[in-house]
């Protein structure tokens, strides 16, 4: 796996050279996080509020407030983390396209390296790229929290989310070398990733909740890995602050509240488990690596 390590080194070299790209990758994620944090974040907590208000019993309005605006704040630091695990793999695997561009592909491909090995490098360096940038957005979005006077996640959860993160870009990454396989130009490469870029956030039911999306498209987003990866995040980030915010209400409201911000994701009125969320989304990556040797293996490139 020499071969592996020095092209996967080489690609992630590649990116963070890029300073300019690395920059733009950061302040974009920073920017999106302000803006969904400020505006939906305060529309969404806000509806929670009146949602506890219109349940009835004797609330503490500040206390609703409080939990609402750190429940809400959690369930949008899930999303942005799924949106950076889909869109800095999409940008890192774009090294495949540039390679192909320049001919510099048809170089590695007429090398005495098996074709699995040359794949594998270019997702593998996605995957380490992608995992470091979303934990970064983690730490980022942890201190955000604190300076709010929010509690912190538990080391449990932080493991729990690293394990997520991990196989969430590693899903994502083999997903957009298998895209790239059909790419054989940067300008084309960088209208996908800006169509990608945009649609992400609502195939996740990331910009807006699940129940304001019609029936017709949530059935089809339940079959894409990316509202399963963004349901596992949630569970995981929301769940104390869930707990917190409906404390002395019935179950139900939680629940639903859950099914409704797509924290919970439910077929045929049976909520999908954890467990088959983590299986989904392994298949999803298996399948994805497997098409990629097998038509990688069968690629012949010209000269351009």
């Amino acid at each position: 796996m020499r071969e592996t390590y020095y092209l996967m080194k080489r690609n992630m070299l590649i990116y963070i050279r890029d300073y300019v790209s690395v920059f733009f990758s950061m302040l974009s994620m920073l920017i999106v996080l302000a803006l969904m944090v400020i505006f939906l974040g305060n529309m969404n907590s806000e509806n929670v509020v009146d949602a506890l208000a219109a349940l009835g019993g004797v609330r503490d309005t500040a206390a609703d407030e409080k939990n609402a605006s750190y429940l809400i704040q959690m369930w949008t630091l899930a999303g942005i983390l799924e949106v950076n695990a889909v869109t800095i793999t999409l940008t890192v695997i774009g090294t495949m396209v540039q390679d192909e561009a320049k001919n510099r592909l048809a170089s590695f491909y007429m090398a005495p390296v098996r074709r699995v090995k040359i794949v594998l490098g270019y997702i593998f360096s996605a995957w380490i790229v992608g995992t470091g940038m979303c934990a970064l957005t983690l730490i980022l979005g942890e201190i955000y929290m604190a300076l709010c006077g929010h509690p912190l996640l538990g080391a449990m959860e932080w493991l729990k989310l690293f394990g997520m993160i991990a196989l969430n870009t590693l899903t994502y990454a083999s997903l957009s070398y298998l895209l790239a396989l059909f790419i054989h130009g940067e300008s084309a490469w960088s209208s996908i990733m800006t169509i990608v870029g945009t649609l992400v956030g609502f195939l996740g039911a990331i910009y807006l909740p699940v129940s304001m999306l019609p029936d017709s498209v949530t059935k089809v987003l339940k079959c894409l890995p990316v509202l399963h990866g963004a349901a596992m995040m949630r569970t995981v980030c929301t769940d104390n602050a869930i707990t917190k915010t409906f404390e002395g209400l019935p179950e139900t409201a939680a629940n639903m509240f859950r099914e409704q911000m797509g924290v919970s994701v439910f077929v045929k009125n049976k909520e999908i488990s954890l467990q088959f969320q983590l299986l989904f989304m392994v298949i999803y990556m298996i399948a994805a690596l497997i098409v990629s040797v097998w038509i990688s293996r069968g690629r012949k490139l010209k000269d351009r």
